[in-house]
């Protein structure tokens, strides 16, 4: 007898079957919805900042840069448009989309609505390789400035990452989920008391408030280099993501259940958390850590789109480049003259948001 395949008998399933039929409607309408406002945040945030440009203006620049024939640009319009806010705008929904899909993935994997892309301790791994470099002045390479602390952040995460994954691993080369998040936990406090210490030991005020300014993100260094890895990190990570969402979904059963689907447990755990991790990890090394926006996201996409992975990792992205986009611009447009850590905005924006999500859960229980 001919046995049913993975994907039938997901499909079948009570809990994924249910919302396969009944949102799919909602699900595409939605993705159209976010598609166009990425597009339209993408052109919009352009011209928002200190000096003002219409939308006209930054149509008339990317069509220029693009090789089609447009009406005079003038050389300010284009320094400002191109060389200075549309790379900042670019890396932005790239970051949003990458800690979105991060977030996403890691909730699923580890069963724990609370999950985040810092849950392995890349961000206080991170902030070593950055404290390492601001406060002690440790070189990398030769390399200097931006340069020298995102590689510093880069290779301080994987070592974070390495240690987790180290005090995690069973002897069978399992990876059980409360395992790695307790030993994430673990290695994301050594880090904090490392960061405190070494601060607190320099003595110097001006290494301290460089400090806190990276530990809350900011997108204020990204140009045309740095937009561009991160372009590719995210749509790389999208692709390899979504390419597991049959599987992703059937974690939801737990892992026996997800085992007798045919899943590789142990394969796919390892896959998705160190690929999470390392995706996290680049986001981290160009631009800080910036919370709220790979926790609150997903949570916000399943009410609208439904559990299944096929819908909630590519919404998730696109959700999570729009409030980035804005969250960004309004971090250096609503202080004339300064420009607030977007962390600030974003938890700002993300904790009320969170705090009503759990209000309506309790309240539906």
């Amino acid at each position: 007898m001919l046995q049913p395949s993975r994907s039938t008998r997901l499909a079948r399933s009570p809990r994924s079957a249910r919302p396969a039929r009944s949102r799919p409607r909602t699900g595409l309408l939605v993705g159209v919805a976010l598609v166009a406002a990425l597009a339209v945040s993408l052109v919009v945030a352009v011209g928002i900042g200190s000096v003002h440009v219409p939308t006209g203006d930054v149509v008339d620049v990317v069509l220029r840069r693009l090789g089609l024939p447009v009406d005079d640009v003038s050389v300010v319009d284009d320094k400002i448009v191109w060389q200075l806010r549309m790379p900042r705008v670019l890396g932005a929904a790239a970051t949003g989309a990458g800690l979105a899909l991060a977030g996403a993935v890691l909730q699923s994997l580890t069963r724990n609505d609370l999950a985040d892309p810092y849950l392995l301790g890349i961000s206080g791994g991170a902030t070593v390789g950055a404290v390492s470099v601001i406060v002690l002045g440790v070189s990398v390479g030769g390399l200097v400035g931006g340069a020298a602390l995102g590689t510093a952040a880069f290779v301080g995460a994987l070592v974070a990452l390495a240690l987790v994954l180290t005090l995690a691993t069973g002897r069978t080369g399992d990876l059980p989920p409360a395992r790695t998040v307790l030993a994430g936990v673990a290695i994301g406090q050594i880090c904090a008391a490392y960061t405190s210490f070494a601060v607190m030991m320099s003595g110097d005020h001006d290494a301290a408030r460089r400090v806190l300014a990276w530990t809350m993100g900011s997108l204020a260094g990204v140009r045309w280099h740095s937009a561009t890895v991160l372009l590719v990190v995210a749509l790389v990570a999208l692709v390899g993501i979504v390419a597991c969402a049959a599987d992703l979904d059937a974690f939801a059963f737990g892992d026996a259940s997800a085992a007798s689907l045919g899943v590789s447990i142990r394969r796919t755990r390892w896959v998705l958390l160190v690929g999470t991790a390392l995706l996290t990890a680049c986001l981290v090394a160009y631009t800080g850590a910036i919370g709220f926006v790979g926790l609150v996201v997903p949570h916000v996409v399943r009410l609208v789109g439904g559990p299944l992975h096929r819908r909630l990792l590519p919404l998730s992205a696109l959700a999570g480049a729009v409030l980035m986009i804005w969250a960004d611009t309004a971090a250096r447009s609503l202080v004339e003259g300064q420009e607030i850590p977007i962390g600030v905005v974003t938890a700002v924006l993300g904790a009320p948001l969170f705090a009503y999500l759990l209000r309506r859960e309790s309240r539906a229980r």
